[in-house]
This record gives structure tokens, C-alpha cells and sequence, in this order.
């Protein structure tokens, strides 16, 4: 099974055939997405680039353009004061899949 550590929106990620990923959302109207590889893994043969391997492209489809991750709550408190103030943010990501690793 071929796996790939591959760069999208300054993060990296490792993918594998038929896998699906979310990744940092990508601009608007983004249908397809071709990167280098910055590592290849084929079985126990392990090709390291510099920065990437030469031939090697890693093409994915965006099946789901803008996905909400978890809602991660953030509160601040200052003891025997009487104040505290809560926060809420949600993450915003795209949702790519693995189509081949050439």
C-alpha cells in the first residue's frame, strides 16, 4: 500500500490511496488538487525528498468544500475577582479524498 506525506495549506498530512482527509479550507471553488510528495512509502521501500520526490504526484477531489469541526470552548477566570468570560469557536475545514498516488 502506497502512502505520501504530502503539503496543503502549509500542514502535512499522510495520505493513502482511497483515503479521505480533512485539510485547512481551501479557496472557494477549489474541484481537484494536485500536490508533490514530500515523502513516498511503497511497502518497505521509503523515498525521502529534497523537499520533494521527483515524479511523484499526489492528485485528490474535494468531496465536501467547507466542513465544522468540533466546537472547542475557551474560558478565561480571574479567582476571587468575580469575572469569567467564555469563548466558542468552531474550525472550519474542507474535506479532500485520495484518488492516486503516481
Amino acid at each position: 500500500m502506497k502512502q505520501a506525506v504530502i503539503l496543503v495549506g502549509g500542514k502535512q498530512y499522510v495520505a493513502a490511496e482511497g483515503e479521505t482527509l480533512r485539510v485547512d479550507l481551501l479557496p472557494e471553488g477549489t474541484k481537484e488538487l494536485e500536490t508533490d510528495a514530500l515523502l513516498l512509502i511503497d511497502g518497505d521501500k521509503t523515498t525521502v525528498g529534497t523537499p520533494t520526490v521527483k515524479g511523484v504526484k499526489v492528485k485528490a477531489v474535494v468531496t465536501e468544500p467547507e466542513v465544522k469541526g468540533e466546537k472547542v470552548r475557551v474560558i478565561r477566570y480571574h479567582s476571587k475577582k468575580r469575572v469569567h468570560k467564555e469563548n466558542g469557536h468552531r474550525q472550519r475545514y474542507s474535506e479532500i479524498k485520495i484518488e492516486s498516488i503516481k
